[in-house]
Formats: structure tokens, sequence, C-alpha cells
């Protein structure tokens, strides 16, 4: 019966000893961040300015028609660069800055743009001239003229009625006080006057 040979027989055969020293092997260094790097960034593309000679294809790039291309251009609000050419870029800006919210796909939100601000601004001040149109229709509002004169009527009769006050009731209270009617209406009138006077004072005040 055949004996199996050992592993250490078989390493020793091979040429290896077990007591022998452990051949050294070299291996690629390890890259301990290789599971944690980044990808590699692409270097910047150098951008390129758009631009077409055209009008026609100036308004298919911008999404409006050439109309409306025709129509800014003459108003000055658009200009084609020095070499004759359409900087597609810089007109979409220039027409998102000064188009009226509303009229044009490139319009920016109102209240981002001088135009929109001013629209807006322009949109409250006809509402607000139309509601004192309303209120002055049904009576609520008045001239100020008129409202001046109204006002000088009512202060005149108040202070006739405080003036005459004393010669009505001036008998009424000499007769209750035992006094001379004629002594008690020159008190009552100088006490009118004095409290007519701070009054005037109080509503304009002296310089």
């Amino acid at each position: 019966m055949r004996r199996r040979a050992s592993p250490l027989a078989t390493a020793a055969k091979n040429g290896f000893h077990p007591f022998h020293p452990l051949e050294t092997r070299s291996y690629p260094p390890f890259q301990w961040n290789t599971w944690n790097a980044s990808p590699p960034v692409p270097p910047p593309r150098e951008t390129t300015l758009e631009r077409t000679p055209s009008a026609r294809e100036l308004a298919r790039r911008l999404g409006v028609s050439h109309t409306a291309i025709l129509r800014a251009e003459r108003s000055g609000r658009i200009a084609r660069e020095a070499d004759g050419t359409w900087d597609v870029d810089a007109t979409r800006r220039r027409l998102a800055e000064t188009v009226a919210p509303g009229r044009s796909p490139l319009a920016q939100p109102a209240e981002t743009t001088a135009l929109g601000r001013l629209t807006l601004a322009r949109l409250a001040l006809n509402v607000d001239a139309q509601r004192l149109a309303l209120d002055q229709a049904k009576g609520k509002l008045v001239d100020i003229e008129t409202a001046n004169h109204r006002i000088d009527e009512m202060i005149a009769g108040m202070r006739d009625a405080v003036l005459n006050w004393p010669a009505r009731v001036a008998g009424q209270i000499a007769a209750e006080i035992g006094r001379d009617p004629h002594l008690v209406q020159t008190i009552l009138q100088e006490q009118m006057h004095a409290l007519l006077h701070e009054v005037a004072d109080r509503f304009d005040p002296p310089a």
C-alpha cells in the first residue's frame, strides 16, 4: 500500500524548505483613496459667441416672431454688432430687460426689471385714478376749493352764533342773579371773544 507524501515532503521535493526565508515579492503600491477618488474634472470648454447675420434666424433662436425683431430694432431696443451680425445672447438679455411683462416669451417677472417695476407703478396709479373718479361720481369726494368754501361758511356761522349768544341770554342771566343786564352782556362778550381767539390759535398758531 502506497503511502501518501506529506505536504512538507512535497514542498521539499519542489525546492521549497519550510525553514528557508520566504522570498520577497514586489507588489504595486496600494492607493488608499481609490474608492473615494472623484472622477476627473474635464477642462473648461471654451465659450464661443453665438452670432447670426440673419434677423429671421435670430427670431427663430429666440423663439419670437421676425416682426418683433424688426420692431425692436427700429425702436432702438436692440442693435447689430459692428460686423453686422446679431449676438444672440446679448440680444436675448436686451429684449428681456426692455419688453413689457406678459408681452413676450422672453419677458422676465415684472418685479425683476426696471421696466417691469415702472409698469407696475403705472398700473397702480391708473387703478387709484379710476377709484378716485368712481368715488367722485358717487359723491364721496368733493373738490378742495368747494370743501374749503363750505368749511369757511361753517366756521363763520359758528362764530356769529357764539358772538350773538351774550345778547340773547344776558337779560335772562341778569334777572336770575339780580345784576345789570348791560354789565352781564359785556362780561359774556369779553369771554366769548377770548374763547374764539384761543380756538383760532389752536387751529392756526402764530408763526
